[in-house]
């Protein structure tokens, strides 16, 4: 093939100076002429903009004018209403008037224990009381356990205004006697038990063993009678319970005492702080609100108001102290001299009081002194008493110069109560008397089985042992749900972690409606059993379902802090919609500031018992003194507190809810019963829904 062609180069015409500056000429035309319809559209933009803002000020102006209008007409509504609250109270004290007259009229010989005359001779005349065996001691504990119990409850749910000082005192004292002489007539009749070892003892091991239960104290003894140095695994028959024991102990005149109560009566009494010293922060702001209140309130409500306010003060103040609950706040005086020793006991005592929980009783582990037995002799029973009575054998010996292996730890099995959920491994801990706390140090080889509920460990000496669990365990909550059910009765629904917990409250009783453990149903002990809401909260902590946070829950969970007098505002208003209206857990709260509160709410009359499949909730944001309607859902992509379409501003909740809610429901709302209303609001205030959700 020939070569290629060449294709002919056309040459690129010139381009002139003037066309090239035309060319820019008419590129800065076009540019200026982009940038002023840029210019004109953004202005246009803008305008709309300012204008879309003053419509929605406008609005948004008249609505708060509207709010401001009928905020005095809306405050004078709801303070009728909450006048359930110190009709509450009344009858709370009615029943406590009558609780007293029952008992006085009753007379079974049982000591009314507010009355010191009555409890002191009760406590003098079975100190006189002698060579009682312990089957009788325990008969005689339940009336005594009733009676500390008794008294606890008066100083949790006696108002403050009703208790002084010397009462307090007086009250402390009572329950401190109580206990030491119970304890002191366990050991006197575990004494005399042990004196007769000999005649109970096993005819195959030779030694003794005692097993004597009740429902709320259970003895496991025996008495080293053999002193078989090969005898070192003590089981108690048809248990698990039981000791590995060393040489030494194995060949002395000993006898190994395990008293399991099922009480706690070794950690100490919390200090119950007084009206005129310890009111708390939300009671403050109470008092201002009630003062703010009353300023707006026309002039035909002053007297009325001035005449209830004192009652209406004091429902306050009860509801406080009632969120309160068992763990009341521990005073301790400051000291600027005193040793690191003694701030790192102090601080341990706070930490074992306010983050760890004792459960399933105190096991008291003893090793005790063989006392002499008795002797039958011509038809007589001798028997020698020492004067010092039962005496403890002290292992390891105090002045130790040996070696640590020649007094090994002993090890311990026992089986955890039945009634009692841990939802992690329990701590065991032991009592430091000196210290007057529970300690973690001189246990070890802590070893848990879940499904026997049994644990093993091995302690260097014996002594009172306990259980712990973290006491914020189930905080914070994942969900909640507040829901009224037929026969005037509301369910209470909190979904933790680990557990979903159902309350069930009527009028002034709280019960224990269900658990779920793993999706599946869990039977406790205190399903189906009716209390008041103080007894009812008690028994739930001593189960290990506590839900009820302290003041120093806050530095050890992650909460959503809301301004505690809102929260109070928000719980008080649920609790009287409560007949009428189901509430619920928001993912918007957390997103709020502090000074507001969001969640759902629904009418849901008592007739619709079943929850309704995919329910249509109303999201309200609330301030304290304004409600109002948000247009987000729970499913919305992002958070907005934008007033709902067609909506108003309320300064309560009763008239955010009458916008939608029909006349019945209202009309229920109006007919609620007032002892179902505060025990309501008495269990929210307790577990603070709000802030730990």
């Amino acid at each position: 093939m020939g070569p290629k062609a060449k294709k002919p180069h056309r040459k690129k015409k010139k381009i002139t100076k003037a066309e090239r500056l035309k060319q820019l000429q008419e590129e800065e035309e076009r540019r200026q002429k982009e940038e002023e319809e840029a210019r004109v559209k953004s202005e246009k933009e803008e305008m709309q903009r300012l204008e879309i803002e003053r419509i929605e000020k406008e609005k948004w102006q008249q609505l708060e004018a509207k709010d401001l209008e009928r905020r005095n007409e809306e405050l004078e509504e709801l303070y009728l209403l909450e006048g359930c609250f110190p009709e509450a109270e009344k009858l709370k004290q009615h029943n406590r008037l009558l609780s007293q007259w029952k008992h006085y009229i009753q007379c079974d010989g049982s000591p009314d224990p507010s009355v010191s005359q009555e409890i002191n001779t009760f406590i003098s005349l079975w100190k006189e009381e002698t060579n009682e065996t312990f089957e009788e001691v325990i008969d005689k504990s339940k009336l005594v356990l009733h009676l500390i119990e008794k008294l606890k409850l008066i100083l949790l749910e006696m108002p403050s205004y009703d208790l002084q000082d010397k009462n307090i005192t007086q009250y402390h004292g009572s329950i401190l006697e109580l206990q030491e002489l119970l304890h002191f007539k366990f050991n006197t009749a575990t004494e005399i038990l042990l004196r007769e070892a000999s005649t109970l003892a096993d005819l195959d091991s030779g030694n003794m063993e005692k097993i004597i239960q009740d429902e709320n104290v259970t003895l496991y003894v025996w008495a080293n009678l053999k002193k078989n140095p090969r005898y070192r695994s003590v089981r108690f028959s048809e248990t698990q319970i039981g000791f590995e024991i060393p040489r030494i102990l194995a060949t002395s005149d000993i006898a190994l005492r395990l008293l399991h109560t099922h009480y706690d009566h070794v950690t100490p009494l919390y200090t119950v702080p007084t009206l005129q010293k310890h009111t708390s922060t939300i009671t403050h702001l109470a008092k201002d609100e009630v003062k703010s209140i009353e300023a707006a309130l026309s002039k035909e409500f002053q007297e009325e108001y001035k005449h209830r306010k004192s009652e209406s003060h004091s429902v306050d103040e009860e509801e406080i102290k009632d969120e309160e609950q068992v763990d009341i706040e521990v005073q301790t005086s400051p000291v600027q001299e005193e040793s690191e020793a003694t701030k790192y006991e102090l601080e341990m005592k706070l930490l074992s009081e306010t983050v760890l929980a004792a459960l399933g009783g105190v096991y008291h582990l003893d090793i005790l002194e063989l006392p002499p037995q008795c002797k039958p002799m011509k038809g007589w029973i001798i028997m020698e008493i020492l004067k010092e009575g039962l005496q403890k054998y002290i292992y390891p010996p105090v002045a130790n110069v040996e070696t640590e292996s020649a007094f090994p730890p002993i090890a311990v099995m026992l089986e955890v109560h039945e009634n009692v959920i841990f939802f992690e491994d329990p701590v065991v801990v032991r009592w430091d008397a000196k210290g007057k706390h529970w300690k973690t140090d001189g246990i070890s080889n802590v070893f848990y089985k879940s499904k026997e509920k049994l644990i093993s460990f091995s302690l260097e000496s014996l002594g009172p042992v306990t259980l712990i669990q973290d006491t914020h365990i189930h905080m914070p909550y994942q969900s909640w749900e507040l829901r009224p059910l037929d026969g005037d009765k509301v369910l209470l629904t909190v979904t933790t972690v680990f557990t979903e917990i159902q309350i069930q409250i009527k009028e002034d009783l709280c019960m224990l409606a269900s658990i779920r453990l793993n999706n599946q149903n869990h039977s406790s002990v205190l399903e189906g059993k009716w209390m008041t809401p103080i007894s009812f909260i008690i028994a739930l902590k001593e189960t290990g379902l506590n839900i009820f946070p302290t003041e120093h829950s806050h530095f050890y969970v992650v909460i959503n802090y809301k301004i505690p007098l809102v929260e109070m505002k928000a719980y008080r208003q649920m609790a009287l919609l409560s007949s009428a209206f189901a509430f619920g857990w928001s993912r918007w709260n957390i997103k709020c500031d502090s000074k507001k509160v969001i969640f759902k709410v629904r009418q849901h009359l008592p007739k619709e018992e079943k929850p309704i499949q995919n329910p249509n909730w109303t999201l309200l944001m609330f301030s304290g003194d304004r409600a109002q309607r948000l247009k987000i859902d729970e499913y919305s992509e992002a958070f907005s507190e934008a007033l709902d379409e067609g909506t108003e501003f309320h300064s309560t909740l009763y008239h955010m809810v009458k916008d939608f809610a029909s006349e019945e429901a209202m009309e229920k709302i109006r007919s609620s019963n007032c002892q179902l209303i505060d025990s309501v609001c008495h269990m929210l205030l307790s577990i603070r829904l709000l802030s730990y959700s």
